[in-house]
């Protein structure tokens, strides 16, 4: 992490010249977070994949502490699924880089 408390680029950043951020998310501890995000593809679908390889790289974060991956993505899911059906916050302040 830099001083700023941001993630380093990772290595295929780095290694692949015509790579780009699409997703940063900032968030304040009990508080708010922020989106800004670039509409990379063509089919708004492609979020879909990129959010559940997300979930399961979190998973396997957690089972690195010591949780059950399993048990870990389940939680992902299950709050996931209850935000989907009930947001708690509405959309506001979104930037989309497109």
């Amino acid at each position: 992490m830099t001083k700023r408390r941001e993630l380093a680029p990772p290595p295929i950043a780095v290694a692949q010249p015509k790579s780009v951020e699409i997703l940063r998310v900032w968030a304040v501890p009990d508080g708010p977070q922020q989106v800004t995000l670039i509409t990379q593809w063509d089919d708004p679908g492609m979020w879909g994949l990129m959010l559940a390889d997300i979930a399961r790289h979190v998973a396997e974060a957690y089972a690195r502490r010591g949780v059950d991956r399993e048990r870990a993505l389940a939680r992902v899911k299950e709050l996931f699924d209850a935000e989907w059906s009930g947001p708690t916050t509405r959309i506001k302040g979104l930037t989309d880089g497109a």
